[in-house]
Order: C-alpha cells, then sequence, then structure tokens
C-alpha cells in the first residue's frame, strides 16, 4: 500500500441535489438547539458537565477507559490514589477539554488556521501518552493506520507522505474559508479530509472532532461552541470508520456526507432533549435551594454545583464565592440533608468529603449511574 493522494478540495463529486432534503433537517435540528443555547445565561457554566462528556466520549473513542465521575472526581481530589492507567486517562481528558477552552479564546481573535490548530495539539498531548510525538508540530515522517503492533506493511491506511503535507493542508485550510454551497456539508468534507491527511503522528482523531464544534461556532451556526458529536461517533463507531475508509478505498465522499448530516439530525434532537432536561432541572433546584437554605448564597450555591458537580467543600466555597468556610459547609450540611447533594466518598483522616450532585450526573450521562 502506497501513501494516499488526497483529491484537491472543493470536491467536484457532491450530489448537492440529493442532499437537499438531509441539509435541510440538519439546518433545522441545529437552528432548534441553538434556540434553546441562545436562552441560557451563562451555557459554558450551566453546561459545563456535557463538555466534561464530549471530552470523555471523544477520548474513549481513542481507547482511553475513564468515565466522567471519575474525572470530576480526580478534580475535586486530585491527590487521591488512582492506577496510572486511569491517571493517564483522566489528564488526557482534561487536556481535551482544555483545548476547547483554549480553542474558543483563541477564535476571537483570530479564525481557524493551521497555527490554532497547532495550538490546540500542543494542549492536548501535553504532559500525557504522544507528548514524545511531535507535540503541537505537523508530522516529518510517514505514519500508518491499522491493528495496534501491526507493521506499515500490515496497514489499512497509510496517510500522505510528509512531502505532500504542506500542499495539503494548505488546501485543507483554504477550503475552510472557501465560499462552499453549504457550510455543514463544508464541515463534514473538512473534518474527513483533516482526518485522511492526518497531520500528526497522534492525536488527529480527537483533534478532528474538536473542530465540529469550532467550526459551528465561527461560522455562526451556533451561538456558543457547545454541539457535540462524539456520543453518536462512538455509539455508531463502526460504520464511522467504514465511512471514513471508504472515502480513501472507494472515493465514496457521498456516503461519508449523509452519514455526518444524519448525525447531526440525530445529535441535535439528544442534545436538545438533554439541555432542556437540565434546563429543567437548574429551575427545579433554584426554588428547591432557596427553600432548604433560607440563605442569600442560594443562587450561587446552585451555579457552583452546576459548574462542579462532583466537589469537596473547598472545591464548592471556591466555585460559589462564599466568603466563609463556616457558611459554605453549613449549606454543603442543608443540601446533603434534602439529598440534593450526597456523599461520594466519606472523610477519611486528613481526606476532605467528596459530594456528588447525582441528580446533573445522570441527567449528563442520561440514564441513572449514581
Amino acid at each position: 500500500m502506497k501513501p494516499f493522494i488526497p483529491v484537491k478540495l472543493p470536491l467536484e463529486s457532491i450530489d448537492w441535489a440529493g442532499l437537499v432534503p438531509l441539509i435541510g433537517q440538519a439546518h433545522a435540528a441545529l437552528a432548534r438547539y441553538d434556540g434553546i443555547l441562545q436562552g441560557i445565561t451563562n451555557p459554558a457554566l450551566l453546561l459545563s458537565p456535557l463538555t466534561t462528556q464530549e471530552a470523555v466520549l471523544s477520548s474513549r473513542i481513542e481507547g482511553t477507559q475513564a468515565n466522567i465521575e471519575e474525572v470530576l472526581e480526580y478534580e475535586a481530589n486530585p491527590k487521591e490514589k488512582k492506577s496510572p492507567e486511569i491517571l493517564n486517562d483522566i489528564k488526557e481528558i482534561i487536556n481535551y477539554r482544555q483545548a476547547m477552552v483554549e480553542a474558543v479564546k483563541k477564535l476571537k481573535n483570530r479564525p481557524i488556521c493551521l497555527n490554532l490548530i497547532k495550538d490546540l495539539h500542543a494542549v492536548l498531548l501535553d504532559s500525557v501518552r504522544g507528548r514524545d510525538k511531535g507535540r503541537g508540530q505537523f508530522r516529518k515522517t510517514q505514519n500508518y493506520i491499522g491493528s495496534p503492533g501491526c507493521s506499515i506493511e500490515e496497514a489499512t491506511f497509510i496517510p500522505p507522505s510528509p512531502d505532500l503535507l504542506p500542499t495539503a493542508l494548505d488546501n485543507w485550510e483554504k477550503y475552510l474559508h472557501f465560499d462552499e454551497r453549504d457550510k455543514l456539508v463544508q464541515l463534514a468534507v473538512a473534518k474527513a479530509q483533516f482526518e485522511i491527511i492526518h497531520p500528526f503522528l497522534d492525536g488527529n482523531g480527537r483533534i478532528g472532532r474538536m473542530l465540529i464544534p469550532i467550526f459551528l461556532f465561527s461560522k455562526d451556526l451556533l451561538s456558543s461552541p457547545m454541539f457535540y458529536l462524539s456520543a453518536y461517533f462512538e455509539s455508531h463507531r463502526d460504520i464511522y470508520y467504514l465511512r471514513l475508509r471508504n472515502i480513501s478505498q472507494n472515493s465514496d465522499w457521498g456516503s461519508w456526507i449523509t452519514f455526518f448530516l444524519t448525525a447531526i439530525v440525530e445529535q441535535s434532537a439528544a442534545n436538545t432533549n438533554k439541555v432542556r432536561n437540565i434546563l429543567s432541572l437548574y429551575d427545579r433546584m433554584k426554588s428547591r435551594i432557596v427553600e432548604v437554605t433560607h440563605s442569600q448564597f442560594a443562587i450561587q450555591t446552585l451555579d457552583a454545583i452546576f459548574a462542579r458537580p462532583i466537589c469537596s467543600g473547598t472545591d464548592f466555597a471556591n466555585a460559589s464565592g462564599i466568603p466563609t468556610k463556616q457558611t459554605a459547609a453549613s449549606i454543603i450540611r442543608q443540601l446533603k440533608n434534602a439529598e440534593i447533594l450526597k456523599t461520594w466518598q466519606p472523610a477519611r483522616g486528613r481526606r476532605s468529603a467528596i459530594y456528588i450532585f447525582s441528580e446533573l450526573i445522570n441527567q449528563v450521562e442520561g440514564h441513572d449511574v449514581v
């Protein structure tokens, strides 16, 4: 198998007429979701567990095993002993989330570009597996895709050779700013082409999935970069990889674009329901916490447990901004007595207790976890 030579963008073979119904459905579903986002005063705070879940699921596609509870628990108590494998998984997930935060900051001053992609890659692989594989730099050697431990001769796909990378990446970057007939189709093509080019030695899949909310936000299709497809990709993993593979093997862009637009439609609906449920929970808890605490810090308390649904007493005090530890501790006791918070880990020795806002975790996961 020889290194693949990617087709030059824009594509000339898109069946626009055949895609029209699905394009319309995808835009309508995404607009409904964004309508809810626009009604949230601070979506980054209220929906922060969804960002963590996306980081968990996108990383899981690449083989990590840590779940959202383990990530939030680690942030509440980073000194708690964990196996090296889980600890590395958690750090990769936190890096993914941090890279998304960095992307939003940088997009305020510049468009999506190759330098931005390299910056995100540097954050993604900071102090984790792959940190010695050209972190923040496009590869200068040949890579390949195949089963773990296989040789290049056994590879299922060999990306473009390093000498073709500059031309391929320049074309890809220009396509991001090309006036394509439809932006969602453009995103489908750009995401697949990035993974075909495979410009890094590690982290290509995660950066490719990160591109989705960044692109939607930068093109004003979303008011906030909080739309994630990893849940859909993870639950349709085999067909996800098959559709990508068919591009290089059979030049079948149409099936990939159809799959991607279908993912937008279905995940928009799932995201819409999930966000509505979280907003409903927020409204219910607003009344409940006022009733339980009779405190001037009720709203700060509410925002804190949404931002950090697994927390220690110190985490809670810091996140809420409640001025004294005694007041924060008193409010935690009241929330525990009302069964709004539960003890996730009891205090032991010099270790503080860890509390969980289980209703929010269950809403984020879509089923009862705790």
